[in-house]
């Protein structure tokens, strides 16, 4: 009997041993990675609610399996960045890494991306225009256009409808503002504006007193392109000082991470221009629809879904959807899912996206004034909606690429 009993214990092990990796094989693991620290936190924080309600609205259940979201915490600093990314992907074995946020950490990505062939990643926010359009990564996918996408018609805007013949730029030194700078000046250059100087600070400067003196004084506006803690800075700094210059925006200097925070004249950002990937007061039925289950899912959001938690939905939808159209299959590494992402044309709440050779997305493109909401919040109010943005602002891709790569010098419109 003891003998039986020996054996019937050994069998049970034996079987729930077999069946362990059955169970492990019908969970993926996934990734997110976000600007979790420093002065993109805010940003952060809202990304993760856009990836948290893609996943939400799918019960965490894709192609059969059950995903499971394993965070990681980066700063804005590439070397952060792939830092967490290597422990997302090397240690806590996901399959699928969704991130990273920041442009310079979204070239670094790519460049990681190509050790890791059997992982597929699907960017974030990150918004460097040479993510994809330079030696892309064939495992790495960027559902939300970039920075140069961003600021389509923006230029046009300023100096046809605005009348900003000449403007001085206040922008991050690195290369997603680059990209946010080359969108606007290609537009404004050829409208016939000037680009009389240009201010460079690093991510997380707190005391712009010294930019704030040198802007010159014959100029019609500011274009700035600071994003977080570093908008509100410059913001608050340059109202007390006095500063009278209306300004031009870069996408993420009024995305709803700035518009909500507080301490800052409400009345110098109202009549804002900008462009970007979101309108708050798009007026279609899948953005509110978005939007109330942004609402619904978090109490602690902000008071509309900035682009940061909009471009982390997008890439968590692509990767529900594709991962049911191959029932889960990550197999052959990962090919087949990856081929049904490169096909995906996404039906959004902005309107149809589907992706390129580079695997980077066409999309439409809102131009944007701030306004303020009846309710008293500043919303960025529809000017009119571009039309499926290229990455190369519709331009033949030998033509663009004949510009030159978007940095602190080019391109140049004195």
């Amino acid at each position: 009997m003891r003998t039986f009993k020996g054996v019937l214990t050994a069998a049970t092990m034996l079987t729930a041993l077999a069946s362990a990796p059955a169970w492990a094989q019908d969970t993926i693991k996934v990734g997110g990675l976000a600007t979790l620290e420093g002065a993109f936190a805010v940003m952060g924080q809202d990304s993760m609610r856009g990836l948290e309600l893609a996943l939400k609205e799918a019960n965490y259940t894709a192609g059969g399996k059950k995903i499971e979201l394993i965070k990681g915490s980066s700063d804005a600093k590439p070397d952060n960045a792939i830092k967490a990314a290597r422990k997302l992907v090397e240690q806590d074995g996901v399959k699928i890494l969704v991130g990273p946020l920041s442009g310079s950490e979204g070239v670094a990505m790519r460049d990681y991306a190509k050790t890791q062939p059997n992982v597929t990643f699907i960017n974030g926010s990150s918004a460097a225009q040479e993510t994809t359009l330079k030696d892309p990564a064939p495992n790495f996918f960027r559902f939300s256009t970039d920075g140069v996408q961003w600021q389509a018609g923006l230029g046009e805007h300023a100096f046809k409808n605005k009348g900003y013949k000449r403007v001085a730029v206040v922008a991050e030194d690195y290369s997603f503002p680059y990209s946010q700078v080359m969108g606007f000046m290609v537009d404004y250059c050829k409208a016939g504006g000037k680009v009389v100087d240009k201010f460079w600070v690093p991510i997380g400067n707190k005391d712009f007193s010294s930019i704030i003196a040198k802007i010159p004084d014959n100029i019609d506006a500011i274009y700035v392109a600071l994003g977080g803690a570093d908008a509100t800075n410059f913001l608050t700094q340059y109202e007390q000082s006095g500063g009278d210059k209306p300004m031009v925006a870069g996408s993420i200097t009024v995305d709803q991470t700035v518009l909500s925070a507080k301490g800052k004249q409400r009345s110098y950002l109202i009549g804002t221009p900008s462009a970007g990937p979101i309108a708050d007061t798009w007026d279609d039925p899948k953005w509110k629809e978005f939007v109330a289950s942004y609402k619904k899912a978090f109490s602690d959001g902000l008071p509309s879904p900035s682009l940061f938690a909009h471009a982390y939905y997008l890439a968590g939808k692509a990767m529900v959807t594709a991962l049911d159209q191959v029932k889960g299959d990550l197999s052959d590494n990962q090919k087949s899912f990856q081929a049904a992402l490169a096909k995906l044309a996404l039906d959004t709440p902005t309107g149809k996206v589907a992706l390129d050779k580079n695997r980077q997305a066409v999309a439409d493109i809102f131009l944007t004034e701030v306004a303020e909401a009846p309710d008293g919040k500043l919303m960025n109010k529809v000017v009119r909606v571009i039309p499926q943005v290229t990455q190369t602002l519709g331009m033949p891709e030998a033509e663009f690429v004949k510009m030159g790569p978007a940095s602190r010098d080019n391109p140049d419109c004195r």
